[in-house]
């Protein structure tokens, strides 16, 4: 385990119209890769050296993004949190990244996927000065389900944070523990297992923020008068909220990962527009 200094760090600085890396420095488990791109924008790979989490894995991660850089933040593939035997500590990952005017950073990793008897915290704080855009999505699997694991994880915890400067934007906490909460229940999962958060935060008027906006909204197939009373039956469940002016909130879950990545292509091809990132990451990885 690292100690409570060792952080890893990463810097993406816009350097004659080209986002590049200034900075980084990787902190085991975590391994940061920087392929090279054929556009404007920067992309950095999460990957780890055991290929997930193990139990009292702690990932520290301290990002900047400068002024008018474009920065994707992905991973190598999903991220699995391996089990933690009674007692043993949880995985932890903290993120605290700092966003300059102009910047554009995307954040698309793939599904967290939690093992049997898996312990999971997260932390994510993400500081925006005025003229910052953030998309930022969260994706959590219930297990192994092509193996049939669902929910047989111990605890799963989730705290992320949004400030436009300086003012608390939006605070999204989230604990689930299958012991203790039925996640088959209408009030939790019902019969979907996975379930997908996308984060959009910016100022309203940059064209930056409404194109992708426009993206996210697209993917509501149904309004909510639409939607029939029984959402079981639905492969997947989009919701689309304008929850404030500067922050607008995408929620899904589907019954598999073939429900839900139709709206990782959306963004993919939407980001891979010039005056975004300048490429498009999702037809390289899939």
């Amino acid at each position: 385990m690292p100690e409570e200094s060792a952080w890893s760090e990463l810097e993406a600085t816009a350097v004659r119209g080209q986002s590049v890396l200034t900075r980084s420095c990787s902190v085991q488990p975590l391994k940061l890769l920087n392929p090279r791109t054929h556009g404007a924008g920067c992309h950095v790979v999460m990957s780890s050296y055991g290929g997930g989490f193990l139990a009292g894995d702690v990932v520290r991660l301290r990002l900047t993004v400068q002024a008018d850089a474009r920065l994707l933040l992905s991973t190598q593939a999903n991220t699995r949190v391996y089990r933690s035997d009674s007692g043993a500590a949880s995985a932890e990952q903290h993120l605290e990244a700092h966003l300059a005017a102009g910047s554009l950073t995307a954040v698309l990793p793939d599904p967290l996927v939690l093992q049997a008897q898996a312990r999971f915290r997260q932390h994510q704080h993400w500081h925006l000065q005025p003229g910052a855009v953030l998309l930022l999505a969260d994706w959590l699997h219930s297990g192994r389900m092509d193996s049939g694991e669902q929910f047989e994880f111990h605890r799963y915890e989730s705290d992320i944070r949004l400030t436009y400067g300086g003012r608390l934007l939006a605070l999204d906490r989230f604990t689930f523990r299958p012991q203790e909460h039925i996640a088959t229940s209408p009030a939790h999962f019902g019969p979907h297992q996975t379930t997908l958060s996308v984060y959009l935060a910016g100022p309203p008027e940059d064209a930056r923020f409404r194109q992708l906006s426009a993206v996210l909204a697209a993917q509501q197939p149904h309004s909510r008068h639409e939607l029939t009373p029984d959402l079981s039956q639905q492969p997947v469940v989009v919701a689309f909220t304008e929850a404030r002016p500067g922050l607008h909130l995408l929620r899904a879950v589907g019954h598999g990962r073939t429900a839900l990545q139709p709206i990782y292509d959306a963004l993919h091809a939407a980001l891979a527009a010039p005056e975004l990132l300048d490429f498009h990451a999702g037809q390289r990885k899939y």
